[in-house]
């Protein structure tokens, strides 16, 4: 199985994917809250980080089975300025006006903390990363996480990647690959952010 570019036109397989990895994570409970619509609200949001990547042309990941289904993706922010555009931002204020001014406001809080210690250099930004969880457990994150990597040392207009995690037991585990710590901030009661960077 190998990790190639994922495409626009794969949208669809590229949430489920991701929705699927991260239905429990800290991050999704926490914006989302305990609606009794749960599942359709992530998809709703999930759809929304998808879009922004799109619309800003950024780098999505992804590795597939040997049926062609995606099993694993990642999202990566490319170094530099990239607006997505007006057409995104209304459809970006139609997606929180659904979900709510409370689940926007969550979201705001979380984005303060989480990209408070982010480098001020040009740099790869990894915001998701995920993997089915069939086949959670197989290698296919690392692959990923590699992959990342070599975009960042290829490329003189980056000085490594950023990425931020909300659970405790994954900070040792970027660490084992590299990353280090760059700050640390509790959201609320429930919720906490390791923000992390590997140098080039």
């Amino acid at each position: 199985m190998t990790v190639s570019i994922v495409t626009a036109d794969r949208f669809d397989e590229l949430v489920t994917v991701l929705c699927d990895s991260f239905f429990d994570y800290p991050v999704m409970r926490y914006v989302i809250g305990g609606a009794p619509a749960y599942a359709h609200r992530l998809r709703t949001v999930i759809g929304l980080f998808v879009k922004a990547r799109v619309a800003r042309d950024d780098l999505m990941l992804g590795v597939q089975d040997a049926a062609g289904t995606l099993i694993a993706a990642a999202l990566v922010n490319l170094p530099g300025d990239h607006p997505p555009g007006p057409q995104f931002e209304t459809y970006r204020d139609r997606v929180w006006a659904q979900l709510g001014a409370d689940a926007r406001a969550r979201y705001d809080a979380f984005g303060s903390a989480s990209h408070a210690f982010d480098p001020t250099d040009s740099h790869h930004h990894l915001g998701m990363i995920g993997v089915r969880a069939s086949h959670q457990g197989t290698g296919l994150g690392r692959r990923l996480l590699e992959r990342v990597h070599s975009f960042a040392e290829a490329n003189p207009d980056s000085i490594g990647v950023s990425l931020t995690t909300e659970v405790p037991t994954n900070v040792p585990l970027y660490e084992h690959f590299g990353y280090r710590v760059a700050g640390h901030s509790r959201v609320a009661p429930e919720l906490e952010t390791w923000s992390m960077f590997r140098p080039r």
